[in-house]
């Protein structure tokens, strides 16, 4: 795979069945202010898609992942960028990783939803919306 073609990397969590959620700064010089997002990001240098979504999650909430824990990646178009990929990844935390969070120096909050509450809920990225339908399939077998 080629390190060239992506952009970033989102991880669809779920903790006790809840979806991890965050909810972006509400900056007009940033991409989707004031939205619902999931933990990750940009890549920086020569990461790879997962040290790049583990780091991102690291910085947004405080949470050390293995990458083993990481139990479902597909790579999705961008649609904003032709050419170019975001990878998406799933991990199931135990609820004891609850009291692990706290939110970095990006994001307003961070909060649980259930996956139904996400994706029903306007202010959630919507081109995000069939990435994480298809993460809580892999995850859960719901939307499957």
């Amino acid at each position: 795979m080629s390190q060239v073609d992506y952009i970033g990397a989102k991880l669809v969590l779920l903790i006790g069945g809840k979806l991890v959620t965050l909810l972006r700064d509400d900056k007009p010089d940033i991409p989707f202010p004031n939205m619902w997002d999931l933990p990750g990001g940009g890549s920086e240098g020569n990461e790879s898609p997962e040290d790049c979504v583990l780091r991102e999650t690291m910085e947004e909430l405080s949470l050390v992942i293995r990458q083993d824990q990481l139990v479902w990646k597909k790579r999705f178009e961008s649609p904003h960028v032709a050419g170019t990929y975001a990878w998406w990844f799933g991990a199931i935390l135990p609820h004891s990783a609850t009291d692990l969070i706290q939110l970095g120096d990006e994001g307003q909050c961070w909060r649980f939803m259930s996956p139904e509450e996400w994706l029903a809920n306007p202010r959630a990225i919507e081109h995000f919306k069939p990435r994480v339908r298809a993460g809580i399939a892999a995850l859960t077998g719901i939307y499957g």
